[in-house]
């Protein structure tokens, strides 16, 4: 990440958190199957709490220059369907999305493990290992929902 400093550094990822947060929100509209529904309806929820997060922080840092005590957050427990769960027709399109999902998922893990190995306080640099971590979560939950739409047409996924 080429930013000057880690207030900027916490602009950037922030605004990426509110893009992802909108991306899935779009993506939860354009799927019909409630599984695949509900997961992007999620992950836009999650996305739009690291938005928050970072809101706070960037106030914190401007403010005093201290870093705030994040909380992580855990991903729901998928829903529990009772039969077989419907082929997805759109399967190709909701690829593309996924696709692109996984890709920013990777993205942003990387952008807040640079910061925490660039961040000299404690708390910043949990913080930022925390956001990773979360993101790492969210990348291997698409990236299982991916083979699983892939190879059987279906969705299906296990909460990270």
């Amino acid at each position: 990440m080429t930013t000057p400093n880690l207030l900027d550094a916490v602009k950037v990822v922030k605004e990426n958190e509110r893009i992802a947060t909108q991306n899935y929100g779009e993506a939860a509209k354009k799927v019909d199957n409630p599984l695949g529904k509900t997961l992007f309806e999620e992950l836009s929820k999650f996305e739009a709490y690291h938005y928050e997060q970072l809101t706070a922080l960037e106030r914190s840092l401007a403010a005093s220059g201290d870093f705030i005590n994040y909380q992580g957050r855990e991903f729901p427990q998928p829903p529990v369907f009772e039969v077989k769960a419907a082929k997805e027709p759109n399967a190709k399109s909701l690829m593309a999305i996924i696709s692109q999902a996984i890709g920013l998922e990777k993205e942003a893990e990387k952008a807040y493990a640079d910061l925490a190995n660039s961040t000299t306080d404690q708390r910043g640099h949990d913080m930022f290992s925390q956001l990773s971590e979360e993101e790492h979560n969210h990348f291997r939950l698409l990236t299982d929902v991916y083979w699983t739409l892939s190879n059987f047409g279906e969705w299906k996924y296990v909460r990270p």
